[in-house]
């Protein structure tokens, strides 16, 4: 099993920035996906940023540019630095750990950006 804690979440202002960690535990595999969703009221819940072990990332159109995902292998942790926030992104961020067929996740970290 795979126990994942998450922090960094809060209020910030349009224009802000903030920085969400997401450190994971118990029986990790070296090579795996770590990242974020996130699911805003009313919405389904999207694919945010992705990184595998081997240091590849993957965006959502909507974060390009602004967000930037990144991950140290020896602590298991992965970050998500979200520059430039929108309203838009206001949102409960998921942190989840993939590795082939299984996957964890998070409590959830809750992000507000006020216009």
């Amino acid at each position: 099993q795979v126990q994942l804690v998450e922090s960094g979440g809060g209020l910030v202002q349009a224009g802000g920035s903030l920085r969400l960690s997401c450190a994971a535990s118990g029986s990790i595999f070296s090579i795996n996906h770590m990242g974020w969703y996130r699911q805003a009221p009313g919405k389904q819940r999207e694919l945010v940023a992705d990184v595998s072990s081997g240091g590849n990332t993957d965006y959502a159109d909507s974060v390009k540019g602004r967000f930037t995902i990144s991950r140290d292998n020896a602590e298991n942790t992965v970050y998500l630095q979200m520059n430039s926030l929108k309203p838009e992104d206001t949102a409960i961020y998921y942190c989840y750990y993939r590795h082939l067929g299984t996957a964890a996740w998070g409590q959830g970290t809750q992000v507000t950006v006020s216009s």
